[in-house]
């Protein structure tokens, strides 16, 4: 459960190098990282949530 945090970092970091192969600056991916951190977000709720639940 402690590496959750990893999720967005990881996320973020491969959209990062997505958008510099393609020529487009971090603000034009700015909603790619809202994304991202929204799911991440989401995510890792659920799971602690289940992980919570089913102990």
């Amino acid at each position: 459960m402690a590496r959750f945090f990893l999720l967005p970092l990881i996320l973020s970091v491969f959209w990062t190098l997505i958008l510099f192969r393609f020529g487009k600056s971090m603000k034009d991916g700015r909603l790619g990282y809202y994304i991202i951190i929204g799911g991440s977000t989401f995510l890792i709720g659920f799971f602690s949530l289940m992980m919570y639940l089913t102990r």
